[in-house]
């Protein structure tokens, strides 16, 4: 692993999708019993379940429990919470396999699905604000997965701004947090902590937003947030201080989440603006990214003011610019969204452990999961490998739900079954 590397210049755009929301179990407040999985990446914001009993393989035909036609696209994740299921999707222009349509008629919807069975029981249009993309490259205009607590659901629509509603999808507030838009679209998912609401605003005004939960009222505003299309992350330092943690080209910053008060910055090396989102444990930040030359980093959490010459622990050359990795027993594990390639490498060093290609996986933009001490890496056709959560590579099994449309949401768990999201539609898999 080398420290220093030379800045490498790309000509592609990462794609901009609801890679993770990272939240830190000391001071979040995610509400819900154990099974429940209220925002993107599981309670924990780290693509992690403490489940057992879940399905290793399945097939269009085998192991579904139960199968949702959906209205509209989308990149974002289900979530779960009590007896729901939320997800967003969008129709009206640009939806894959679908002519015609105009932006004029471009809604997003949050659906509220039943939990048992999948029926869609409400479904909530927002016109978007004009004038929108005339495309979205990739993944469309849902990309954001939704964030839940005990009294309402948050929803980040680009442009078109944050919305809360209530269990029985009653509008509460909206807020707007800039008319900027890209054509990449925006990707990152809200963040619950406390009483605030975190939204990434990069694409929209360059900065990162803190909101009252209760009235969606702007309670802090940190600027200077450019090329960042990762969730922010709310970690703790080995002081017990917590840190909201953001990647940007060339940095990763860190803020006091309840002021929005700037910590520290470091250094990445990277050449190349951010799309997955960190993951973090012992109070230690691992960050991918980027195309060429240095793509991840760790750095420790705690310091103050520019930190890259006293906390910045090393760099790699290995990574991934769009999925986000998952942390386990001291190695971090990752698929490279282009090559197809499983990783695994020691966190204390970033020395890889194992470096295998998987057979015909095409492209991964869904992030990892971890659960039943099985890793979940699901591509963008319809395939989910399955491999043992071990640094030695071990493939346990490659299931196939091509439905002709894309998977670019992340899996997720639903006490001891699976949730993965299409274009189409929303599969609920069991044993």
């Amino acid at each position: 692993m080398q420290r220093r590397h030379r800045f490498h210049h790309v000509w592609l755009i990462a794609m901009a999708m609801a890679v993770a929301t990272v939240t830190a179990p000391a001071g979040a407040s995610q509400s819900g019993p154990a099974d429940d999985w209220p925002c993107f990446r599981g309670p924990t914001g780290q693509g992690i379940s403490h489940a057992t009993g879940l399905p290793v393989s399945w097939s269009a035909s085998e192991n579904i429990a139960w199968k949702t036609p959906l209205p509209g696209a989308g990149a974002s994740s289900p979530i779960v919470i009590g007896d729901r299921i939320y997800l967003t999707c969008y129709s009206g222009y640009f939806v894959p396999g679908e002519s015609g349509g105009s932006l004029e008629q471009l809604k997003r919807h949050l659906l509220a699905l039943r939990r048992s069975d999948g029926e869609i029981l409400w479904d909530r249009p927002v016109p978007a604000r004009l004038p929108e993309e005339r495309q979205i490259r990739d993944h469309g205009f849902a990309a954001s997965t939704p964030a839940a607590d005990a009294e309402r659901v948050y929803v980040f629509f680009g442009k078109s701004g944050v919305f809360a509603f209530d269990h029985a999808g009653g509008q509460l507030w909206h807020a707007d947090v800039g008319d900027k838009t890209n054509g990449w679209g925006s990707a990152a998912s809200p963040v619950l902590y406390k009483d605030s609401v975190f939204v990434n605003a990069g694409v929209e005004s360059e900065s990162l937003v803190a909101l009252d939960r209760r009235t969606g009222r702007v309670k802090w505003r940190a600027e200077g947030i450019r090329e960042a299309w990762n969730t922010p992350v709310v970690v703790t330092a080995a002081s017990g201080r917590p840190e909201l943690i953001i990647p940007i080209a060339r940095k990763v910053l860190a803020f006091d989440p309840d002021s929005g008060q700037s910590l520290w910055s470091c250094d990445t090396d990277i050449g190349w603006y951010m799309v997955p989102s960190v993951v973090a444990a012992d109070g230690v930040v691992y960050c991918l990214g980027g195309r060429s030359g240095v793509a991840a980093l760790a750095i420790r959490a705690g310091g103050s003011g520019d930190v890259t010459a006293t906390h910045r622990l090393w760099t790699s050359e290995k990574g991934s610019n769009v999925s986000s990795p998952v942390i386990h027993d001291g190695h971090l594990y990752w698929v490279h969204e282009q090559r197809g390639i499983a990783f695994c490498a020691r966190a204390d060093s970033g020395e890889v452990v194992y470096e295998q290609r998987l057979e015909r996986a095409g492209q991964v933009y869904a992030s990892a999961l971890l659960a039943d001490g099985r890793l979940y890496y699901l591509t963008r056709d319809g395939k989910t490998f399955v491999l043992a959560a071990r640094p030695q590579f071990e493939l346990l099994a490659v299931n196939d739900l091509a439905d002709r449309s894309i998977f670019n949401a992340s899996p997720v768990v639903d006490g001891t079954r699976l949730l993965v999201r299409s274009d189409k539609y929303l599969y609920c898999i069991a044993q």
